[in-house]
């Protein structure tokens, strides 16, 4: 599966992304950053708990850290990056990591204010809309990685609202042909 491929792949962590070695496939850019930024800023909007599904490069993570919130919970699941969290987070008493799948943890994790979901190669993304009621505090609000050029969502997630951030994505990378990131926004 794309999953456990994904899982047992090592990864290289460039300055400006994070590789699949044997493929060259990009699992993140640095061309993200304003739409991490603005993922960050819309689900840290009421403060409280966070959780944040995909570490990533930590890009929305330092902007998640730089609102004021009380809680920040990351799930992530790829061991090497599960490396770089564990050095990241070293002085964060707010941040609690569980290293496990998103899906496989559901049941554990508590209510959060603000949820972002951004993971690679998840071959259960379709469970995450229907996973959100019970994730999510009254007024929560919620994004999630968009790859679609437009105002729609592949994750089946209705009634989103978005917001259109300019980008300039490298070329040949995952999200080309569009210079416009549209940021879904849903309140629950």
């Amino acid at each position: 599966s794309i999953m456990s491929y994904y899982l047992s792949s090592s990864l290289t962590f460039h300055s400006d992304k994070i590789t699949i070695n044997d493929t060259g496939a990009e699992v993140m850019m640095s061309w993200e950053d304003s739409l991490m930024s603005a993922s960050a800023a819309y689900v840290t909007q009421n403060g409280g708990d966070i959780l944040e599904i995909g570490f990533g490069m930590g890009i929305s993570a330092g902007y998640i850290q730089s609102h004021s919130i009380s809680s920040h919970t990351i799930v992530e699941n790829h061991p090497q990056i599960l490396e770089k969290l564990q050095t990241w987070v070293n002085g964060k008493s707010n941040v609690t990591i569980v290293s496990q799948s998103w899906a496989d943890v559901t049941g554990s994790l508590s209510t959060y204010d603000g949820v972002f979901y951004d993971t690679y190669g998840d071959e259960r993304h379709h469970l995450f809309s229907s996973s959100l009621s019970g994730l999510t505090k009254s007024n929560a609000k919620v994004t999630f990685w968009n790859n679609n050029k437009n105002e729609s969502n592949d994750l089946n997630i209705p009634n989103c609202q978005y917001q259109q951030i300019s980008i300039t994505p490298t070329s040949n990378s995952y999200f080309t042909g569009s210079e416009i990131y549209y940021m879904p926004m849903k309140e629950f």
